[in-house]
């Protein structure tokens, strides 16, 4: 098993930077696919990005393309999402989310497919 927790969320004005970060702890963050989503109330969990074990294959959502870049550190256990000029549309919570498959870029992008998900982390861009 594995634990997450988020961190680096806050407030930001439009076309400000965040980076978030998910910690994990338990066991290897090596085995698992790593993943971000975001979630506002009353919608379904969005996808934002994925990235393999190893890091070599990364998928972001069209939304977040040339804006938000997902890496990881395995040897920190620490996966991050580093956003760049954030709009409005960008607020939400943040949710990292592990899954210990086969990296997928298309079966990836589904909330189903995650076995462990953390807390999340508020975001919130003003206009």
């Amino acid at each position: 098993q594995v634990q997450l927790v988020e961190s680096g969320g806050g407030l930001v004005q439009a076309g400000g930077s965040l980076r978030l970060s998910c910690a994990a702890s338990g066991r290897t963050i090596s085995s698992y696919v790593m993943a971000w989503f975001r979630q506002v109330p009353g919608k379904e969990r969005e996808f934002v990005a994925v990235i393999s074990k190893t890091g070599a294959f990364r998928s972001v959502a069209d939304s977040v393309k040339g804006r938000f870049t997902i890496s990881r550190d395995n040897a920190q256990k620490t996966v991050y999402l580093q956003m760049n000029t954030l709009k409005p549309e960008d607020t939400a919570v943040y949710l990292c989310a592990a899954d210990g498959g086969s990296y997928s870029s298309t079966y990836h992008s589904s909330s189903q497919r995650y076995d462990y998900w953390g807390q999340g982390t508020q975001v919130t861009v003003s206009s």
